[in-house]
């Protein structure tokens, strides 16, 4: 799956748009992973506890674009986006975003 935040992926032309597409996961760190990230917040620097925690939402929510995509047939996804809200205290939806796409090399 080819995958671009421009409008277009140089090298191919679109020739079909299928949609929308979206991939979605909610997250969470546990009452440990609170209490170390809160520890390290005292220290100050990277928190690394939540870094992972970000990364991992990100990964996942781009996995279920991927998904998404390939199930509606396409073979590409253009501007492809991300977003993100805290749902409650400690709990946050990652969006992974963008427009679905048949493509062919030029």
């Amino acid at each position: 799956m080819l995958v671009s935040t421009t409008n277009d992926i140089p090298g191919h032309r679109t020739v079909r748009h299928v949609g929308l597409v979206r991939g979605i996961t909610v997250r969470s760190r546990s009452v440990i992973g609170n209490f170390a990230g809160g520890i390290q917040s005292i220290f100050g620097g990277k928190l690394s506890i939540y870094v992972e925690l970000a990364e991992t939402a990100r990964a996942e929510a781009y996995q279920h674009l991927v998904d998404h995509a390939r199930e509606a047939g396409a073979n590409a996804i253009i501007g492809m986006r991300y977003d993100a809200n805290e749902i409650m205290e400690g709990i946050t939806e990652v969006l992974a975003y963008g427009t679905a796409v048949v493509v062919e090399a030029e």
